[in-house]
């Protein structure tokens, strides 16, 4: 009887300790970050610098660590507004399950590993993902309670991932590598005020400030727009032969264009009815369009 007892209670535990490990490092969105960082990879690597299996896996532990590490920290600085939010309440450390301290032993290791296996990739790929850590962690998350612009500031550590893969398979940061981060970089902000549109009224409670405007108003929903056609535009870069070994055919161009116009048609309806539930749908479209434009991107260099 007491053996079975303890049984029960060890997998619990670690039933717990897994589940709490998902939610600090927020499992699914660390994933979604990774499948960027392949995606950078397999368009990196070329016959100068062929597909290697030990720097995919170390890009994959790497990333994964790096993106666990900030939403770690992140959750130990925002605790007490977390607390606050439906949305985040019942995460580790605002919930009690998790003490701060052991939340920075975790968010500590994850970014020492992290970082050693970005490094042994290359000394590049580590600088990026230290910067994506420092200002994820030091700079945007303060200054959510302080300004809008803080979307801006997170855009950037946001961006780094797509272009982090081609870093790893190529060692060099250039115009193709910079291009990869542009088009995630203007990517974020229709995703990301999607997000803070529908979720507005819990990020209030914590005194948040997401939206350019600060309201739900045709000014926020105007921006949307306006960063969605960018981002159509950088998408479209690499087809005019101007971004070095990164290119797509005209077959793919065509591609990336109807999926940037399936996008925009969203925005524009964020702007029409200006609902949570059209500022919802608009960021489910906007994972999806990140998702199918890099495997446009891949299959194209594949079947080029």
């Amino acid at each position: 009887m007491k053996t079975a007892l303890n049984t029960t209670i060890n997998t619990f535990s670690l039933k717990t300790v897994f589940t709490d490990f998902k939610e600090i490092t927020k499992a699914g969105l660390a994933i979604s970050v990774l499948f960027s960082s392949i995606a950078g990879y397999l368009l990196g690597f070329n016959e100068d610098q062929p597909f290697q299996w030990s720097v995919l896996l170390m890009l994959c532990v790497g990333g994964y660590c790096m993106v666990g590490a900030s939403n770690a920290f992140n959750q130990v600085i925002e605790k007490d507004l977390d607390a606050l939010m439906d949305r985040t309440k019942n995460r580790p450390v605002p919930s009690g399950r998790m003490s701060s301290n052991m939340a920075l032993v975790v968010a500590s290791l994850l970014t020492l590993i992290g970082l050693s296996l970005l490094y042994m990739i290359n000394p590049k790929t580590a600088m990026f993902g230290a910067i994506s850590i420092f200002l994820y962690t030091s700079v945007y998350t303060p200054l959510k309670t302080l300004t809008s612009l803080s979307v801006f500031v997170g855009a950037f550590p946001g961006a780094i991932p797509f272009m982090l893969g081609w870093v790893a398979a190529t060692g060099d940061f250039g115009i193709e590598a910079g291009t990869l981060f542009l088009i995630q970089f203007f990517w974020q902000f229709p995703h990301f005020w999607a997000i803070g549109w529908f979720l507005y009224e819990d990020y209030e409670k914590a005194g948040f400030f997401m939206l350019p405007t600060g309201k739900k108003d045709k000014g926020t929903a105007l921006q949307v727009i306006l960063y969605t056609v960018w981002l159509i535009i950088a998408s479209l870069l690499p087809s005019i032969g101007y971004t070095g070994k990164l290119f797509i055919s005209s077959y793919a161009a065509v591609a990336v264009f109807l999926l940037g116009l399936w996008m925009l048609y969203y925005a524009v309806q964020l702007y029409k009815v200006r609902t949570a539930k059209a500022a919802r749908t608009l960021m489910l479209v906007s994972v999806s369009y990140i998702s199918l434009l890099q495997l446009v991107y891949i299959i194209d260099k594949f079947l080029r």
